[in-house]
């Protein structure tokens, strides 16, 4: 199988003697809870693992209790670990700054806004809009609000005039129903902007897994209801503020924040108040970018073919690691 010139054998070193075999076992998503009937792995008929797997043994505690906090680069020692945590860990095998520290430090200290990709989008202040899509959440998975607060207030210190926001709200990450305060947060600090001179607005909305943060090509309508709101300026439900979106589309029995359908804001005309058109600029927010890949072909790639974009505005697009100049 292969080429006869590679093997997956490991070979012996050339200087240190060969010991007892070693395997080095990755449980995804295992850890150490109370035995009880909401455990889902004590519950289970584990008799196939190794007896010598003992999750009392302080090995084994030491390892479940690093994959959060800043023993493995994460902001905070409260922050969440999840499984892009885990793998980068493991992968890199040394402690690194992850996503959420490395736009932490950006920010605190400008540098994200003195690198090439700021100056890329800043040509488009003048004349065009900055959109900001993403994760409007504090869960700490994928984004974070004050980070996206922190964006918004450089952006308008560093010359941004019209600025939209396509919020998409959580229910995973975070609490469900947290959108409405999220709203109310966001919403404060865009009219501190407008107060400025700043023409900052939320443009569209929906539920992160109804709307645009599909990971996998198996559903494209995901990615489709997005393009629809985001750069079209169309969707199902139109509301004049985003707070009123979000309470009324709540007021369903069965929603969501999850699923929330796609909406976008309107002005007293009836018309979108921010579609994105030839000339704007285009930021993605999620630091963690898995869940923004099909959002980034559908914005980036001339030749994309899943569903009918109906007109392909020229922009900057930049993802926020991008933006920073990773």
């Amino acid at each position: 199988m292969g080429s006869p010139e590679f093997s997956s054998k490991l070979a012996d070193h050339p200087r240190l003697p060969k010991r007892k075999t070693v395997a080095v076992v990755i449980l995804d998503g295992w850890g150490e809870a109370n035995p009880d009937q909401y455990n889902c792995i004590h519950v289970a008929d584990t008799m196939s693992l190794p007896a010598t797997i003992c999750w009392c043994s302080r090995e084994m505690e030491i390892a479940e209790g690093s994959w959060y906090s800043g023993r493995v680069g994460l902001p905070t020692d409260d922050d969440m670990g999840n499984s892009e945590v885990g793998h980068n860990a493991l992968g890199a095998g040394r402690i690194y700054a992850q996503g959420a520290k490395l736009v932490d430090l950006a920010l605190a200290f400008g540098e994200i806004y003195e690198g090439e990709g700021f100056k890329y989008i800043k040509e488009c202040f003048d004349k065009g809009t900055l959109h900001l899509i993403g994760l409007l959440s504090d869960g700490g998975v994928r984004s974070r609000l004050d980070q996206l607060l922190l964006l918004l207030e450089g952006a308008g210190e560093h010359g941004a005039k019209r600025i939209r926001v396509h919020i998409l709200s959580d229910g995973r990450d975070d609490l469900d129903g947290s959108s409405v305060r999220f709203v109310e947060i966001l919403e404060n600090e865009l009219s501190k902007l407008r107060e400025k001179g700043i023409d900052a607005q939320i443009a569209s909305g929906g539920g992160r897994m109804y709307v645009r943060m599909n990971r996998h090509e198996n559903d494209w309508g995901v990615v489709k209801r997005g393009w629809d709101a985001q750069v079209l300026g169309e969707a199902p439900y139109k509301f004049q503020s985003a707070l009123e979106a979000i309470k009324k589309l709540r007021e369903d029995p069965k929603a969501n924040d999850q699923y929330l359908p796609p909406f976008v804001i309107v002005d007293e005309s009836g018309k979108a108040v921010g579609p994105i058109v030839d000339g704007d600029a285009v930021v993605t927010f999620n630091f963690r970018a898995d869940r923004m890949v099909l959002i980034a072909k559908a914005l980036e790639y001339e030749n994309f073919d899943k569903f009918d974009r109906v007109r392909f505005p020229k922009y900057d697009m930049l993802e926020c690691f991008n933006m920073m100049g990773n």
